[in-house]
């Protein structure tokens, strides 16, 4: 029976560990890969594995959080009580409309 080759030590992985959680960034992760002579992957799967990566958010080019076309489609149909058969057919639309939609929804209803 072959033995398994170790990747990272135990005291690699605590202090791997430590010095994400005090700074959970993408320049964190880098560092790492230097330090321990690993690819950027290698760490954020084993920082994955520890139970402690946190997911980069995506976002638009503004920054904004990316919203799924068919969310701002379900706020609308919400929004007008529409059935579920027609509030699939919104996620047809193209999604800027869809939200401009929802935009003009929201500033129309009375708090």
């Amino acid at each position: 029976m072959t033995e398994k080759t170790v990747n990272y030590t135990e005291s690699q992985t605590m202090m791997m560990v430590s010095e994400y959680s005090a700074n959970p960034s993408r320049a964190t992760v880098e560092a790492l890969a230097i330090t321990f002579g690993k690819s950027v992957r290698s760490i954020v799967a084993k920082l994955s594995r520890e139970g402690v990566y946190l997911k980069a958010e995506r976002t638009t080019k503004s920054g904004e959080p990316i919203q799924k076309k068919d969310a701002t489609a379900d706020a609308i149909g919400a929004v007008l009580a529409l059935t579920e058969a027609e509030t699939e057919s919104l996620t047809k639309a193209n999604k800027t409309a869809l939200v401009k939609i929802f935009a003009a929804l929201a500033n129309s209803r009375p708090i």
